[in-house]
């Protein structure tokens, strides 16, 4: 079975423990049941068992379907996969601990306001959830990525008339793609912490914005693909494959590789003046673009000795013809 369709199993698993969870306690629960929380442990929101049962499912899925549709490309590379397991398993935990608790405070009390938060039960929950984080991202690890054929070494391109050649690169950091991962998570914690009254609103409210600003960089610039192919290069950046950046074959020189470290080019991301420009996600190996006006574009991407030979061999086949 490979890894969507246990995530697929999972999530499915976790979906119908809690519904049963909920049905099996439904005649020893108030309605409205306790949902929220204020000093003490003392409730001060509530809402009734239909709608909170439809709540905790939506927040579940919500994750649950963006794990999914992130699994081909976070299971592609061994850092990737670690962090894709350890995220869906934390917060199934996360998620069924917390309805837990919340049923367990509700549990045989007459009305709502009777209900009581231990302070001792949320933190076990995300202590739990750590745990499991990190257990299956050691087991879901995988063996280590094989290095790149041939890498270092320029191929030999011969190029047939009307075979048509595409090259794509790939680079990723992994501080950045822990952001864009764990902002998203941090959100619907924050969100299930101020529903139960954990987390005041004030609080939260001030939270909200930075975590907002962390995924959205973490999208935008934890990775970059460079895609060499149909008369052009194309550079996509983060996961969304967005901005993006199309550099017609008839505006480059030539191309080439060449080791270039963030020292060297002032620091992390997209570095350098107009004509003179580096992206750079990691040091080492780096696909160099030199302009016909001058011009230079360096892109930190693995693999790049290739992508620069196949951009000199159809820059040649377009002279040729």
């Amino acid at each position: 079975m490979n890894a969507r369709a246990v995530a697929v199993v999972w999530g499915l698993a976790v979906t119908a423990v809690q519904v049963a969870l909920s049905l099996a306690l439904r005649d020893r629960l108030p309605d409205p049941l306790a949902t929220h929380w204020g000093l003490g442990g003392r409730p001060n929101g509530s809402m009734s068992f239909p709608v909170f049962l439809a709540m905790e499912l939506l927040i579940w899925a919500v994750v649950w379907l963006s794990a999914l549709a992130a699994a081909e490309r976070a299971l592609a590379r061994r850092q990737g996969r670690v962090l894709w397991w350890g995220v869906l398993f934390a917060m199934s935990v996360f998620s069924l601990g917390l309805k837990a608790v919340t049923l367990l405070a509700n549990l045989d009390v007459a009305h709502w306001t009777e209900a009581r938060l231990h302070g001792w039960q949320v933190p076990v929950v995300i202590v739990a959830a750590i745990g499991v984080a990190a257990l299956a991202g050691y087991l879901g690890r995988g063996a280590p990525d094989d290095p790149a054929p041939d890498a270092g070494r320029p191929p030999l391109l011969q190029l047939r008339a009307g075979q048509r050649t595409v090259w794509v690169g790939h680079v990723a950091n992994r501080w950045l793609a822990l952001i864009s991962v764990l902002a998203p998570v941090a959100l619907v914690v924050l969100g299930l912490l101020y529903v139960v009254g954990v987390v005041p609103g004030e609080a939260a409210g001030r939270a909200v914005p930075a975590l907002v600003i962390l995924l959205v960089v973490g999208l935008l610039t934890s990775s970059v693909s460079v895609r060499v192919g149909d008369g052009r290069v194309v550079i996509q950046c983060g996961p969304l494959g967005w901005p993006a950046r199309r550099i017609p074959l008839s505006r480059i020189e030539s191309a080439w590789s060449e080791t270039r470290h963030p020292s060297t080019v002032g620091g992390w991301g997209f570095r350098g003046l107009p004509g003179n420009r580096t992206i750079m996600l990691r040091g080492g190996e780096c696909l160099v673009i030199g302009y016909r006006s001058g011009g230079r574009l360096a892109i930190s991407v693995d693999d790049a000795v290739r992508g620069a030979s196949l951009i000199n061999a159809l820059i040649a086949e377009r002279v040729d013809q």
